[in-house]
């Protein structure tokens, strides 16, 4: 792995984090708003969920690189987007900009997964995995005793 992949997945787990917890930060200012309807409180539950379980399952990745985290942070990410999707239907669709803020925390959920991903596999490259291109030195091919 060379420099510039450590700083670009450096990058993404710090605005990962930032990212999990502004959603925490914005679903606690829901739980302490004195006239929040309950379904919203409800849905701020599940957001502060969201929020710090892609914390815990990111820091469980740059640890120990384990292919469940990606896995996991998939199951979570799916949940909290199909909640998200089904309770913005359900309490009525006001106008298109409820759409781009759907496709914005969107991006956001996929850019959580993908530094989790990108964690994953720098844990099994550092490693020396066979199975990563690390592993192999480049070549897929099998080195023949002949020198050219």
């Amino acid at each position: 792995m060379n420099r510039h992949d450590s700083i670009f997945i450096a990058g993404l787990v710090v605005l990962s984090i930032l990212t999990s917890f502004g959603i925490v930060f914005y679903a606690m200012g829901i739980l302490t708003a004195a006239t929040a309807p309950e379904w919203d409180k409800n849905f701020a539950y599940i957001a502060v969920g969201y929020g710090l379980g892609n914390v815990y399952i990111l820091s469980a990745a740059w640890r120990t690189g384990a292919p469940w985290t990606d896995w996991a942070n998939k199951l979570i990410a799916c949940s909290f987007m199909g909640i998200y999707l089904v309770d913005m239907w359900r309490t009525g669709v006001d106008s298109g900009l409820e759409y781009l803020g759907a496709v914005c925390l969107a991006g956001v959920v996929w850019l959580n997964w993908y530094a989790v991903k990108r964690v994953c596999l720098r844990a099994a490259g550092q490693a020396g995995d066979p199975g990563t291109p690390s592993g192999r030195n480049g070549s897929r091919r099998k080195k023949s005793g002949r020198s050219k």
